[in-house]
């Protein structure tokens, strides 16, 4: 049987657009994609994904009309007070990546309830990108080795792939089998540019509030067809 991959990530893109080709507010988008992430978290379970990382909001997001920022903050708040006892029930772990320390602190604070409410589960992780972007991420790494080399907690010849992804946000995870992104872009869009250098990419033009599980089970179904070399030849992956 071919491997489920472990790790998968989404950027979540479309809800403005999906609802202003139906005549209504950019909001109307993100509350209908509220139950797409329900649904594909379901999915991810369903399939025996160990980690789904959702990319939610940006550190460039804040430079959204002040309005809009401001509902989609409530929407989070409103979302994780009604999800919590159904990630309880699935067996969902809740956790988050990111500059967390800028989000107002009723949204910071409903989300460590739910993240301790969660911490003993032992079915797939959500983890939810909330005020990130990869440059930022990288940043805080260099800033966190510079300072440890400094203190003489690290030698800086020891410095290597494996130490630098130790200082990233998914340090607890594995890299991204698969990235996913919704509505008909080709952008990475500043998300986890160290984590995907061996990422498989998936664009397709379906607006996230009408991504379903069946489009999410096809992508799994195509990944698993895919023969991945990471650098090597493929006589030589045939040889493993």
């Amino acid at each position: 049987m071919a491997a489920v991959p472990e790790h998968i990530a989404i950027i979540m893109d479309g809800n403005g657009r999906w609802a202003k080709a139906r005549g209504q507010e950019r909001f109307y988008g993100h509350i209908q994609g509220v139950q797409t992430v329900r649904n594909i978290t379901e999915a991810a379970t369903e399939a025996g994904v160990k980690y789904l990382t959702l990319y939610a909001f940006s550190t460039e997001n804040w430079n959204r009309p002040k309005d809009e920022v401001e509902a989609l903050m409530k929407l989070l708040v409103k979302t994780i007070e009604n999800e919590t006892e159904r990630l309880n029930a699935n067996n969902v772990r809740l956790t988050t990546i990111g500059d967390t320390m800028r989000l107002p602190e009723p949204v910071r604070l409903k989300f460590e309830e739910c993240m301790k409410s969660t911490e003993n589960n032992t079915g797939t992780t959500l983890n939810i990108a909330l005020s990130y972007s990869a440059r930022w991420e990288i940043t805080e790494m260099a800033r966190k080795i510079s300072q440890d080399v400094k203190n003489g907690l690290l030698d800086s010849g020891s410095i290597n792939d494996s130490v630098v992804a130790s200082y990233m946000t998914t340090k607890a995870m594995p890299d991204p089998e698969i990235l996913i992104r919704t509505s008909g872009e080709y952008r990475i869009s500043n998300f986890l540019l160290w984590q995907i250098a061996y990422t498989e990419l998936y664009f397709t033009p379906v607006m996230w509030p009408d991504f379903t599980k069946e489009d999410f089970f096809k992508i799994i179904a195509d990944f698993q067809t895919r023969e991945r070399r990471f650098g090597k030849t493929g006589e030589q992956i045939e040889k493993i």
